[in-house]
């Protein structure tokens, strides 16, 4: 730049006074951050009062609850963080050093200063009141090390995550002792929940609701079959939609989309299957015995061979089956 300048036969005064523009404008790019008008009591800021504004112009005013943020950002991100995350995070106000002591982060979390000298909220349930101490069984399925580790979890994301019983999870309904009035039920991949029963379903208005099951059965509604599912102690699953057929094949059976008939020589019904799922990388302790006494990495690959084959299969037990 500074030959360009040269080029143009200037004065020298007013290239330096050129080069010092430059380094000021620059200055200001660096400097120019958002304008709040307060810091909530979540330690983020609040109530936009101005974007592309430098912390000097922001908290000229003197104004007691003015802060400011350093990060420039687009609109739409101010926007988002206005309306769904409660204000701008790393709020630095115009007055006074931030602490904990005004930040309510709510239930489940607790404030904590950062390497930045800047609060954050954290997830720190409070577990003082957990008599059990042993392992408990989620409603996601997994097992947790103890309460307070699940109660982590769903802070940190998993909100609808809640304890179904206490004890590892099981794959059987044996020695699971459900809270209050729900009841022990083994889902179709094995694994027992706690689940409330329906006893009374609403009258079916439209032959749309009607599904069949798994059992041969027809079901008026999906509340239903639920309630069957739930009295009978283990799954009973959809076989597919509309009552029963007398199907001799898979051919007579009409699958929903994205579903493929699977046939069960065993008691010769079909049931349609979702077969387009893709299966994680699988771990030595997942693998489980077939009904066609074959071994197979995992639950999952089972369900690709079967739909490849167009045959059901189900888990006879888990490990290999030279193992049993």
């Amino acid at each position: 730049m500074l030959r360009m300048l040269t080029r143009l036969q200037l004065h020298p005064g007013m290239i330096l006074l050129l080069i010092w523009f430059c380094h000021f404008i620059e200055d200001q790019k660096v400097q120019a951050g958002n304008c709040w008008l307060q810091q909530g009591k979540n330690g983020r800021c609040q109530v936009l009062y101005m974007p592309g504004m430098s912390r000097e112009e922001c908290c000229r005013s003197g104004r007691l609850g003015t802060s400011w943020t350093e990060e420039d950002v687009p609109n739409s991100t101010l926007f988002r963080w206005t309306i769904f995350n409660g204000g701008a995070p790393n709020c630095i106000p115009c007055k006074g050093r931030i602490t904990c002591d005004n930040v309510d982060c709510g239930p489940g979390k607790k404030c904590k200063m950062n390497r930045r000298s800047k609060p954050r909220c954290v997830c720190a349930p409070d577990c003082s009141n957990i008599t059990w101490k042993g392992p408990v069984c989620g409603s996601d399925g997994k097992t947790y090390r103890d309460e307070c580790a699940l109660l982590k979890s769903k802070c940190k994301g998993l909100p609808d995550l809640e304890v179904q019983y206490q004890g590892k999870c099981k794959k059987t309904c044996r020695d699971v002792l459900c809270p209050g009035s729900s009841t022990c039920v083994v889902d179709q991949t094995n694994n027992a929940y706690c689940v409330t029963c329906n006893r009374v379903c609403p009258e079916v208005s439209s032959p749309e609701q009607y599904l069949c099951g798994n059992d041969g059965i027809v079901y008026a509604s999906a509340c239903h079959l639920r309630r069957a599912t739930c009295l009978l102690g283990r799954s009973i699953g959809v076989a597919y939609e509309g009552k029963c057929i007398k199907a001799k094949s898979c051919d007579d059976i009409q699958c929903s989309a994205g579903k493929k008939c699977l046939w069960d020589a065993r008691v010769g019904r079909g049931r349609c299957a979702l077969c387009s799922e893709p299966c994680p990388e699988s771990r030595s302790d997942e693998t489980v015995c077939a009904s066609d006494n074959a071994s197979y990495p995992s639950a999952c690959a089972m369900k690709q061979a079967a739909c490849s084959k167009g045959v059901l299969l189900e888990v006879k037990h888990s490990g290999s089956c030279n193992c049993k």
